[in-house]
């Protein structure tokens, strides 16, 4: 025993901490160092107590998250997420590499979950109360809590401080206990049973042989409860009887900083974790550092990044600390530095180094001897309901959807493919209905490690996918990637999903003016209702988005069109193609409003001839226009000013991929024929790729079936236009007018 500990009283050491800070984690490991606890109490479930010493495994990398959850109801669950920054997480390491007998002293998960009505849940939160951090911030001056607490304890040294913690806290307690008198709420019954749980263990701890000195790492709220002079055993025994309780479960479950941070959905979360990972793991030149991470982030996606860039964005941050009288350069200063600097002013851009930076996606790993995660276990419930082998080799699989087993097995896989578990891969199967589909099923060794990385999104594989397809909706970066994830959601049947999906896809079309990218999502739209109609799902709210989204394209189109290259028109062309076949799934108005569109398409003469004759095939094979009118814009189109490539485009638009039209149709064959006849030699040299790529695509019956009809075009006679009678007499003023104008005779 070392000089300073024998000069340490015995007792009870309360550290409180805010959840995972890192100034509070190296204070907690400053202050273990220096008085040596005989034991360590962590605020968590006392049950968990037993998963301790797996943290000093090598499998064991943080995030990480002690998962409780109900034996007979895995979808009632609680997780406890500590990050390598968490104060919670750093005693427990010290305590088990000391040999320092440590464990959990709050309620244990099973009267936690009995107390929880929802499911899944995170970390039981305090009581709606004040903010006790806020109101120290404000205080001291600040308008942000974030700020203050960096300042305060986040960029502190390794000094204490608990005692002022605590003091404080006390405080801010005895200012928030109400005045009258009255029954408390059930959530404050539920805070004081934790503190008196808490205590008891605190109690019992300290009656334990060669026991003098206890450490106890909790939230700093709690500090002034488990500090001074306790109140009786038998007042927190009469607190704790009685309480509910259901069988639970246990397991170490991976997880990720963007699920630990507050924008996540985690009430105790941080909104950094990985600026608070880089705080925590870098000793000096924290700044420096931090910007050469973002550097190289940048530099990632091509964009140019100097030394000179680095060293200016850390003047500009330390300058803006002075300027606000802080101590250092906190996350404020750096992030506005790294906009003006680094990111030159694109706010865009300074939201991805948010994202990837601040924010991070780190993810962690446990040992592969742990307990199997009841996602697993709900994994291989669901399959055996259904009637799914796991089975090592391919197999192919059409199931009927009107068939209760069958539909069990398509929305097992649909709603594994929604968490990236691909055991089954969509499969073309033939026949003209919509209630069968084909799978290759085939089970890999590694889909163990997907699903337990899935696992973070829920507990069943019912809830992991209505959370990931949530997730997908609202992060997505582009209108398809939404309305993807609205697809994916009714193929799985995640009817949870659907208002919050809905909801995200109304945000991002309010904000998405490309008519490219509303013409995309269409076609996942027009998809969805039928998947609707077919799963016996309601789909009415997507027939509203969906002619919304059409009204929007239909306003669009005459703009978009114009002045494109002849990319850009390919590209439109495949857009408008998409369009027309998800019209046929919508109503009346819908399809008379698309043709409208179409329409204004085909009558204009200044856009690239590709598009406008793919809509004039569009019109025809709709009916809106019949043959004659088709062979007239068609002529009209050959014998108009463009160029024989201008002329070509506009042919492989008509035809596209139709070449039966030319064999039934012996007037637009002869037009056609007529035109190739009139090029010149270097006309017809420049516009054969273009013809030779478009009958290309045509079958080869087809082709044959062409050329023999072009062999007869001259053996019977071709409909033409009907011939026009000229009055001689009535035009021979006109006549001579004109040829007097020209000099003729």
């Amino acid at each position: 025993m070392t000089l300073t500990e024998t000069a340490l009283e015995p007792g009870t050491y309360v550290l409180g901490i805010r959840h995972h800070g890192p100034g509070s984690a190296r204070a907690v490991l400053a202050e273990l160092d220096r008085i040596r606890p005989q034991a360590v109490l962590i605020e968590g479930p006392a049950d968990a107590t037993p998963l301790i010493a797996a943290v000093i495994d090598p499998g064991m990398a943080p995030p990480v998250a002690v998962l409780g959850y109900a034996a007979d109801n895995p979808a009632k669950a609680a997780f406890w997420p500590f990050a390598e920054f968490s104060p919670e997480w750093q005693a427990m390491r010290w305590a088990v590499k000391a040999a320092v007998p440590v464990e959990f002293c709050d309620l244990p998960t099973s009267q936690v979950l009995a107390h929880r009505d929802e499911a899944p849940v995170d970390e039981p939160r305090a009581p709606s109360r004040a903010d006790p951090i806020g109101t120290l911030a404000a205080a001291a001056g600040y308008d942000d809590p974030e700020r203050w607490w960096d300042d305060v304890i986040e960029t502190r040294g390794e000094g204490t401080g608990f005692a002022a913690i605590t003091e404080a806290m006390a405080a801010l307690r005895t200012a928030a206990e109400p005045f009258e008198l009255g029954e408390p709420s059930a959530e404050e019954v539920y805070e004081r049973r934790r503190e008196a749980h808490m205590r008891q263990v605190l109690r019992k701890t300290l009656k334990r042989p060669g026991v003098e000195r206890v450490a106890l790492v909790c939230g700093a709220w709690h500090a002034p409860a488990l500090s001074g002079r306790l109140p009786a055993a038998t007042v927190d025994s009469k607190l704790l009887r009685g309480m509910p309780k259901v069988r639970s479960k246990l397991a170490w479950v991976p997880w990720t900083h963007s699920r630990l941070a507050a924008a996540g959905g985690y009430g105790a979360g941080v909104i950094s974790p990985g600026w608070y990972h880089h705080l925590f793991t870098t000793a000096d030149d924290v700044t420096v550092r931090w910007l050469i991470h973002q550097a190289t982030l940048l530099r990632d996606k091509d964009i140019d990044i100097s030394s000179a860039h680095i060293i200016e964005t850390a003047r500009l941050a330390d300058t803006l600390a002075v300027l606000r009288r802080r101590p250092l350069a906190g996350l404020t200063e750096i992030n506005e530095a790294t906009l003006a600097v680094m990111c030159q002013g694109d706010s865009g851009l300074a939201d991805l180094m948010y994202r990837e930076a601040v924010i991070g996606e780190r993810l962690g790993s446990v040992p592969d001897d742990a307990p199997v995660v009841p996602l697993q276990a709900d994994l291989t419930a669901s399959a055996r309901s259904a009637r799914l082998k796991v089975e090592p080799g391919a197999k192919e699989l059409v199931v009927d959807l009107r068939r209760p087993a069958d539909k069990a097995k398509s929305l097992l896989l649909h709603r594994l493919s929604v968490l990236d578990i691909e055991w089954g891969t969509p499969l073309e199967v033939s026949g003209t209905g919509t209630f069968k589909e084909g799978w290759t099923v085939r089970w890999r060794p590694e889909f163990v490690i997907d699903v337990v990385m899935a696992s973070v999104w829920g507990t069943t594989v019912h809830a992991a996918a209505t959370a990931k397809v949530i997730d997908r909706a609202r992060s997505g970066g582009s209108l398809d990637q939404v309305t993807g994830a609205l697809e994916a959601a009714l193929l799985a049947e995640l009817a949870d999903a659907l208002p919050p999906v809905l909801d995200a896809l109304h945000a991002r079309v309010a904000v998405d003016h490309d008519v490219l990218h509303l013409i995309s999502a269409l076609p996942a739209l027009g998809r969805a209702r039928r998947y609707g109609d077919v799963r016996g799902t309601d789909t009415a709210a997507l027939g509203s988005v969906a002619s919304s989204l059409l009204l929007r394209v239909c306003i669009g189109v005459p703009a978009a069109i114009s002045n494109l290259n002849d990319d850009a028109a390919t590209e439109f062309k495949r857009g408008l193609d998409a369009v027309h076949a998800t019209v046929s799934l919508l109503d009346d108005e819908d399809r008379e409003r698309w043709a409208a569109a179409v329409r204004v398409i085909a009558d204009r003469s200044d856009v690239n001839g590709l598009l406008v004759g793919r809509a004039t095939r569009l019109l025809l094979d709709g009916g809106q226009i019949d043959a004659a009118d088709a062979a007239r814009r068609l002529g009209l189109a050959l014998s108009t000013g463009a160029t024989p490539v201008a002329k070509a485009q506009w042919i492989e638009g008509f035809l596209g991929d139709g070449g039966l039209l030319l064999v039934h149709d012996r007037h637009l064959l002869a037009v056609i024929d007529r035109w190739l006849l009139g090029l010149g030699d270097d006309d017809f040299t420049d516009v054969l790729p273009l013809l030779r790529r478009t009958f290309g695509e045509f079958d080869a019956g087809v082709r044959r079936n062409i050329g023999n009809r072009v062999a007869s075009l001259g053996e019977a006679p071709v409909p033409t236009t009907p011939a026009t009678t000229f009055d001689t007499e009535l035009a021979a003023p006109a006549v001579a007018v004109v040829a007097e104008i020209l000099g003729l005779p």
